[in-house]
């Protein structure tokens, strides 16, 4: 992560802008109002999460706010496969993008894990707080 400057730079949150982005403009014409807005949030939730943690000042706390993300990449999912179960139901065509999308948060939440391992390595053994960014105090 020596590279890695700010959140803006984590490939992980990009991803997840992108997948924010792709919901909503695939979900524009929806007129499920209340799953459409509670799969929106969701989407939302992935980088937000992401960037607030990273603007914590310890390790642990970036660490819990990535488990949010990951914790969002699965609800995202299961509304994802709720509304191809409900457009089944309803003889609608799938969302051609539900797919992808579906993928993309497995993917996501992969990444998600691997940030998090790597953060934990970074942590002092008995739970101190240890710094994630360069603008913090440590050297």
């Amino acid at each position: 992560m020596s590279d890695i400057q700010t959140f803006e730079d984590l490939e992980v949150w990009k991803r997840g802008c992108n997948l924010a982005v792709d919901l909503h403009v695939a979900l524009a014409e929806s007129k499920d109002f209340a799953l459409r807005n509670q799969m929106e949030r969701s989407s939302l939730s992935i980088p937000s999460n992401i960037a607030e943690g990273a603007e914590r000042d310890s390790t642990a706390d970036f660490i819990k706010f990535l488990r949010y993300s990951k914790g969002s990449c699965g609800e995202l999912r299961t509304q994802l496969y709720i509304s191809e179960r409900i457009r089944q139901r309803l003889n609608a065509p799938p969302l051609a993008e539900n797919r992808a999308m579906i993928k993309e948060t497995r993917e996501l939440s992969r990444m998600l894990q691997g940030l998090i391992n790597s953060l934990h390595r970074r942590l002092p053994q008995k739970g101190g707080q240890a710094s994630i960014t360069p603008s913090s105090s440590e050297p």
